[in-house]
C-alpha cells in the first residue's frame, strides 16, 4: 500500500516527506522532483515569497545511485527563509516576539486555537498554511512516476478564477501540459487567460482575493481500480477525499457530476461501444465522458476527470474581515501574514499530485510487484487478458 506523511511548518527548517510503499527500481532524481516544484509556484497573483523562495531538496532515504530501494522514501524540503524565523520558531523552549490574537474568518485559526488550547494562532496557521502541499507535490512527483510507467498521465488547467470562466470545453492532451505551463494563469484557453489577468489585477487593485476551479484529468487508467464491494475502496470516494483534504477547497465535482443531477436518465449516461484497439477498457469505449472515467466506484479506462473548487484565500492585504480579539473579547479586523491573490494556478499542480497519489496506490493494489519491472508486467498481463477475453466472448 502507497502511503505518505509530511511533517514540518510553513516558517519552520524544512518540510520532511515521507513515501512509503513504492516498489524498487524506480528511477528518482532531485531534478526530477524539482521540476515539478517549480510548477507549484507558477501562477499571475502569487505573493513575493514564490519569487524567491527556492526549494532546495535532500533526498536522506529509500534511493540509491537514481533509483528506489522499495524502503520508504524520505525527502526534506529546505527553507531558504529559515534564519529570518530561527528565533520565532525554534523548537528550543522559549516565548515568541508576539501573540497572534486575532484569528482570520476563513482560516483554521480559531477552531484550531480553541481545539488544542493555544493562546496564539501562529501555532495553527504554519502547520495549516498551504505551504505543506509544497511536501504533497514532493510524494505527488514520486506516485506520477510510478504511473508513467504503465502510461498513465496527469494533468491539470484551470478554468475558472473569480467570475471568469473558460467558455471552451476542450480540454488538454497529455502533450499540452507544457502549453499550459506557459499560460501565466495556467488556463488552456488564451482569451479567457487573459480575461483571468484582469480579474486578478482588479481584486489586487481592492486588496481582496479570488477564488477558482481546476480540472484535473487522469489518461491512460486501466479499467477497474478501485471496488465497488467495498464502501471506503470507491476511486470516486478515494478521489474526492483526497482533493478536498487540501488547504482550501471546498468542493469536488466527478465528471459532469452537478448537471447530471437535473438530468434524465436517457441523456445522463454514457452509451457502451465496441473498440477492439482500446486496450485498457477491455475493447469497450464510452461514447461521452458524463461520468468522469469512474462507474460503481471503479475506473471505466476512459479518461478521469474531477473538477476541484477553491474559495478565496483567508488572508488579505486589505484586512476587512471582522473578527474578536480572543485575548480581550473586542471585536477587530483580522491580522494579515504575507498573502496572494490567488492561488489558483497552483492548486491544479498540487490536484494532480493528490490524484497521482490515489491512483498509484490503487495501481500497486490491483497489480502489486516489488519491483518496478514486476509491477509494469502485472499490468501489462491484467490489459492483455482484458482484450483476449473481450475478444473470445463477442467471437462466441
Amino acid at each position: 500500500m502507497l502511503r505518505f506523511l509530511t511533517a514540518g511548518e510553513s516558517h519552520g527548517p524544512s518540510l520532511t516527506v515521507i513515501v512509503e510503499g513504492l516498489p524498487a527500481g524506480l528511477p528518482i532524481t532531485v531534478e526530477q522532483i524539482g521540476d515539478q516544484l517549480a510548477r507549484r509556484r507558477l501562477g499571475y497573483g502569487r505573493g513575493p515569497r514564490m519569487r524567491f523562495e527556492r526549494d532546495e531538496l535532500r533526498l536522506t532515504g529509500g534511493i540509491r545511485h537514481g533509483r528506489t530501494l522499495g524502503s520508504p522514501v524520505a525527502i526534506e524540503i529546505l527553507n531558504s527563509e529559515w534564519p529570518k524565523w530561527e528565533q520565532e520558531m525554534s523548537a528550543a523552549p522559549g516565548v515568541p516576539s508576539e501573540r497572534l490574537t486575532k484569528p482570520r474568518p476563513g482560516h483554521a485559526d480559531l477552531a484550531g486555537m480553541q481545539k488544542y488550547a493555544f493562546d496564539d494562532a501562529r501555532d495553527v496557521l504554519e502547520r495549516a498554511s498551504a505551504r505543506e502541499t509544497a511536501a504533497r507535490v514532493v510524494a505527488g512527483a514520486l506516485a506520477k512516476a510510478l504511473l508513467a510507467t504503465i502510461g498513465v498521465d496527469v494533468l491539470s488547467h484551470v478554468v475558472r478564477i473569480g467570475r471568469v470562466a473558460t467558455p471552451s470545453a476542450v480540454r488538454p492532451q497529455p502533450g499540452d501540459l507544457d502549453r499550459v505551463d506557459e499560460s501565466e494563469v495556467r488556463c488552456f484557453d488564451a482569451a479567457t487567460a487573459e480575461a483571468m489577468i484582469g480579474e486578478i489585477k482588479a481584486a489586487a487593485k481592492e486588496g481582496d482575493s479570488l477564488g477558482g476551479i481546476v480540472e484535473v484529468i487522469a489518461y491512460g487508467v486501466p479499467v477497474g481500480l478501485g471496488s465497488y464491494v467495498h464502501w471506503d475502496r470507491k476511486l470516486d470516494g478515494l478521489l474526492a477525499g483526497a482533493l478536498m483534504s487540501i488547504q482550501a477547497v471546498k468542493a469536488v465535482e466527478i465528471g459532469d457530476g452537478m448537471a447530471q443531477a437535473s438530468q434524465r436518465g436517457s441523456v445522463a449516461h454514457d452509451a457502451i461501444a465496441v473498440d477492439e484497439s482500446f486496450e485498457r477498457g477491455g475493447g469497450y469505449i464510452r461514447r461521452t465522458d458524463h461520468a468522469g472515467g469512474l462507474e460503481g466506484g471503479m475506473s471505466s479506462g476512459s479518461p478521469i476527470i474531477a473538477k476541484v473548487a477553491m474559495k478565496p484565500l483567508a488572508t488579505l492585504n486589505r484586512p476587512v474581515l471582522e473578527t474578536v480579539d480572543v485575548a480581550t473579547g473586542e471585536s477587530t479586523v483580522s491580522f494579515k501574514e504575507r498573502t496572494d491573490v490567488t492561488a489558483v494556478p497552483a492548486l491544479g499542480v498540487v490536484t494532480e499530485a493528490m490524484v497521482a497519489l490515489v491512483l498509484a496506490n490503487e495501481a500497486l493494489r490491483k497489480f502489486g510487484g516489488d519491483s518496478v519491472e514486476e509491477f509494469a508486467r502485472n499490468h501489462a498481463s491484467y490489459v492483455a487478458n482484458l482484450g483476449s477475453t473481450a475478444s473470445a466472448a463477442r467471437a462466441e
